[in-house]
């Protein structure tokens, strides 16, 4: 098998930037990384001509793209269109997320997305099921009338194995006692959201294998003086990772830079709640019966309530630097390490290591996605060839 040999842009690797190296693919994976004028000679050579070579990105929470929306027709052929609308902007592993709905709507999206990894669908890492067992209090833009207990039936369903990752979001106050280790216990990763819990009850929920928190700071307690809430849990617990909607709406930047500065780089990550507009032809889709439209880049229904949003994750990369004041090796980290970690999979994606699979994003120099690589298979990004 012939080795591929990647050239002339600046790699973004585990220790940082690096210079006059290459990347040697061979199988879909790395087989290494070696000084650019010491390959071997019969390696193919592609000179990427300047700008950056980062790992893949890793989106957790993907709603929709490319006009399709995953709740409106969970299906092989819809994640198929959605993971290539997100792949134009460096997204090289992704969740499908189904926001809140009926059991045969679950039942369908879990099955589809088996389906769709079976099926070799490229970047297809498992499933994000956010809902129904969310608090009505902070429903955002879910559909309450979805909203159900967490039941033993749907624990059972959740707890049965799987293709991929599977990703649960509930609010943890509403959750039926040692849920939340069962779950976790059976490999399902357990994320809190869309919730009223005290900063007591989520720390005991930590306690019980709670894995991370989604939209930190959306449609959750805040962090105040005497409460902190479960903003003030996220940011003190070391061990779990939450994920930053950095769009210029969701969140004020100020706040989450504070976040940054609370925890470090060890936890956030970066995510695109991304709706069918992203990499889609029109601004505007239907959510639940609502028309949403994209108004100064925001995704909102008629009543101003934003619906997700239209953000990519290679603008949440450029956001993270011109926003938050990261460098592009900490935004890299922040799309690619750790939400890789998060979902259990950093032995074998989010880095540029030997051993790992070739998912890779080239960006030029003003940060826009040249082409990407799953598996060493490459495809055109925004910026074109």
């Amino acid at each position: 098998m012939t080795a591929t040999a990647l050239i002339g842009a600046t790699l973004m690797l585990p220790s940082g930037p690096a210079q006059d190296q290459a990347v040697l693919m061979e199988g879909g994976r790395i087989a290494a990384i070696i000084a650019a004028d010491a390959l071997p000679p019969e390696a193919m050579v592609e000179d990427l001509a300047g700008g950056w070579l980062l790992p893949g990105f890793i989106d957790t929470q993907v709603n929709g793209g490319g006009d399709r929306l995953f709740n409106d027709a969970p299906s092989v052929e819809t994640i198929r269109a959605i993971a290539a609308a997100h792949r134009r902007f460096g997204t090289t592993g992704l969740l499908p997320t189904l926001i809140s709905d009926d059991l045969a709507v679950i039942e369908a999206a879990i099955a589809a997305v088996e389906a769709a990894i079976a099926a070799g669908v490229p970047g297809v890492l498992g499933i994000h099921i956010e809902g129904p067992h969310l608090n009505p209090a902070k429903r955002g833009i879910h559909d309450a009338t979805k909203f159900t207990p967490l039941d033993p039936a749907m624990i059972a369903r959740l707890c049965a194995p799987s293709r991929g990752v599977r990703l649960v979001t509930l609010a943890p106050e509403l959750a039926p006692p040692g849920a939340i280790r069962m779950l976790g216990e059976h490999g399902v990763i357990v994320a809190a959201g869309h919730s009223m819990a005290s900063y007591a009850e989520t720390r005991a929920a930590l306690d019980q294998g709670l894995a991370g928190f989604t939209h930190l700071f959306n449609a959750m307690t805040q962090l105040g003086s005497r409460e902190p809430g479960m903003v003030g849990a996220a940011l003190e617990d070391r061990r779990g990772h939450f994920g930053l909607i950095v769009d210029g709406w969701h969140v004020h930047p100020a706040s989450l830079r504070v976040a940054l500065a609370a925890r470090g780089l060890g936890g956030p990550m970066l995510v695109t709640d991304a709706m069918p507009v992203v990499g889609g032809t029109r601004p505007f889709f239907t959510l639940g019966g609502r028309e949403i439209s994209v108004v100064d880049g925001a995704c909102r229904d008629a009543q101003g309530t934003l619906a997700g949003s239209a953000l990519s994750m290679a603008q949440a990369v450029r956001n993270a630097v011109d926003l938050l004041g990261c460098t592009l090796a900490e935004a890299s980290r922040m799309a690619s390490a750790n939400p890789a970690a998060f979902l259990g999979l950093a032995q074998r994606t989010g880095a540029i290591a030997v051993g790992h699979q070739a998912d890779l994003v080239h960006l030029d120099e003003d940060l826009r996605v040249r082409r990407s690589w799953i598996e060493g298979q490459s495809s055109d990004g925004e910026g074109g060839a």
